[in-house]
């Protein structure tokens, strides 16, 4: 009997063990000690903050069975932003958290965001990234083997110089503004009589330090905390012209590596990172809260507000360039857009 009970212990142990791992597949997954994270900028901006927030998150909530690590200043394709999403696609990288702006020369949909004065306010950009047009959008981006987790938020991007005010398109010809590397970029600042150069973030603060430019459109945070106030911009034009959403996404291969539960996580602490750095984004740019605004002032930064009438006249005269971007996007993608945004919730 004894040597019956030895076997039937024997036997036995192995399938115990087995039922363990089973019922813990995460334990069992050869996950990477290291998941890398894309950034453009890191902590202090908004963009930082939230990106850092969702690799804390998935550590806490996995117990540290998905390490995930931020790599700021597009390092991991070597400072061009706007490979980032071909590298997610490659494997080169895990994760980003990524600019609208920069991933739209791969994804032309992503260009809606850059249509100039599509978004009056806030408002109008929850109710795209919220509604179906930042559903669809999703989609198209799933369909590229990259899965999007959350939208996030860079912000309004508001226009600075070193010269002088900017009320009316006539003030701007001339000058040297630097923009990211999206065509569209180049057509809006064109059509305003502007001389639009293209450039990284990295290369920007030093060109706008020698005066090699002479502006640049970008979230007040950006500005504040690049202090950009001692790199000469002066002169500040609060117009949301257009904003940069960003999104949370992990590349297709890493993605389905992961059991359903630790999905379930990664997903979530994507979702409730992203409200973190939108909470950013925003602060001190309300209505009921300009503190950021009143911050820029105090360095003696002359902060200009278009009047509704200063602002359509930006609008009318980047609307060829509207209409020309429409058909590139896709014009029932637009139209489905300003739908949402004309039945907004103000």
């Amino acid at each position: 009997m004894n040597l019956f009970r030895k076997l039937a212990t024997g036997l036995a142990l192995p399938a115990l063990l087995a039922g363990a791992f089973a019922s813990a597949p995460a334990e069992a997954q050869n996950y990477k000690s290291e998941y890398k994270i894309s950034t453009v900028v890191g902590v202090p901006f908004p963009w930082g903050l939230s990106a850092q927030r969702w690799a804390d998150l998935v550590k806490e909530r996995t117990n540290g069975r998905i390490n995930m690590k931020v790599y700021p200043g597009a390092q991991l394709v070597a400072g061009d932003q706007t490979k980032e999403f071909t590298a997610m696609r490659q494997g080169i990288i895990d994760m980003a958290v990524g600019s609208t702006i920069n991933w739209s020369p791969q994804v032309p949909e992503l260009n809606l965001f850059s249509l100039p004065f599509l978004m009056p306010d806030y408002a109008a950009i929850d109710a795209i990234t919220g509604g179906e047009p930042g559903k669809k959008l999703f989609e198209i981006i799933e369909s590229k083997d990259i899965i999007p987790l959350a939208w996030g938020e860079n912000g309004f991007r508001e226009l600075t110089n070193s010269k002088h005010e900017v009320r009316k398109p006539e003030d701007l010809k001339g000058l040297k503004i630097r923009v990211v590397g999206s065509p569209l970029f180049n057509d809006t600042f064109a059509a305003l009589g502007a001389n639009p150069t293209q450039m990284s973030w990295a290369d920007a603060r030093p060109a706008l330090t020698t005066g090699a430019v002479d502006g640049q459109e970008n979230p007040l945070s950006i500005y504040a905390v690049s202090k950009l106030h001692e790199a000469g911009q002066k002169y500040v034009t609060l117009w949301h012209y257009v904003a940069d959403p960003l999104i949370f996404a992990v590349n297709r291969r890493v993605w389905e590596s992961f059991a359903p539960e630790d999905q379930e996580i990664v997903r979530q602490a994507a979702i409730d990172a992203s409200k973190v750095g939108i909470a950013a984004a925003r602060k001190g740019l309300t209505d009921g809260d300009m503190s950021l605004v009143e911050e820029i002032e105090g360095y003696g930064v002359t902060v200009t507000t278009l009047t509704e009438s200063e602002r359509q006249a930006f609008v009318e005269a980047t609307r060829p360039v509207y209409e020309k971007w429409k058909d590139v996007i896709g014009a029932d993608l637009v139209d489905l857009a300003e739908e949402s945004i004309a039945n907004r919730k103000k």
